[in-house]
């Protein structure tokens, strides 16, 4: 097969948080397929086809990219961030094993990128300085008594966590039960910090103890980081020493 799929991060936001090597494969890509608002960062070109799919269609949308590749085409599969954390990575190699068996030995490559929580923990110090974990509290794969059950396990390990998908208008009243449960079983004036935008020119930072947190203070654009128990602050900056 002479065709090649790419799954590429596109970074938090800025266009110079796009690696060389991601820039270089949209440079030579054919076909660029994936979610509309990722799509739409792609500057259109000749003999550049654009494939913009909406939500929630992430196996669909892995597979036609697999299909454009065993064609011979260059197809990129672009996610924000890293395409390897809650992104399309993931689902294109489950599309891979569900699929035809010549999809096994097409040239398939991930290219690293830098994902939210890693802009955000840089924009707001060095928070994730020690032992840490990532939870996304989506429960459109999985059920949200799981993600409280991780969220409390977490808590009992005394990670830092940084939390995705927080809050939506169809999931409004989710992070609320998130923090019910931190305020309940962690000290209140643990540090949580609420970063929006980041790398953009609306980015917002805010660091507030855990007892001043409000659900209200998140959206879908926001990372959130909750401190471990040895988290602290100095000047503007957070941090967890590596020692903690």
């Amino acid at each position: 097969m002479t065709g090649s799929l790419v799954i590429a991060g596109l970074g938090p936001g800025a266009e110079g948080m796009v690696t060389p090597e991601v820039s270089e494969a949209l440079d030579g890509a054919t076909d660029v397929i994936g979610y509309i608002p990722y799509v739409s960062r792609i500057p259109p070109r000749h003999g550049l086809r654009l494939h913009p799919s909406d939500n929630r269609v992430e196996l669909d949308r892995a597979r036609h990219a697999l299909e454009l590749a065993a064609k011979g085409n260059r197809a990129v599969v672009v996610s924000s961030g890293d395409p390897g954390v809650f992104a399309m990575a993931s689902a294109v190699f489950e599309a891979v094993e569900s699929g035809p068996a010549p999809w096994r030995d097409l040239d398939i490559r991930v290219l690293p990128g830098i994902t939210a929580m890693l802009a955000a923990a840089a924009a707001a110090g060095a928070p994730l300085g020690h032992d840490f974990c990532a939870i996304n509290l989506s429960d459109n794969l999985k059920p949200f008594d799981l993600v409280l059950r991780r969220v409390h396990l977490a808590l009992e390990a005394d990670f830092a966590m940084a939390f995705y998908n927080p809050r939506s208008a169809s999931r409004p009243h989710q992070f609320a039960s998130v923090l019910d449960l931190l305020k309940a079983r962690a000290e209140s004036g643990r540090l949580m910090i609420f970063a929006r935008a980041v790398s953009t020119p609306l980015q917002e930072i805010h660091v507030v103890p855990l007892r001043e947190a409000r659900a209200e203070m998140a959206d879908m654009r926001t990372v959130v980081i909750l401190g471990s128990s040895a988290t602290r602050q100095v000047g503007r900056f957070v941090y967890t020493p590596r020692r903690a």
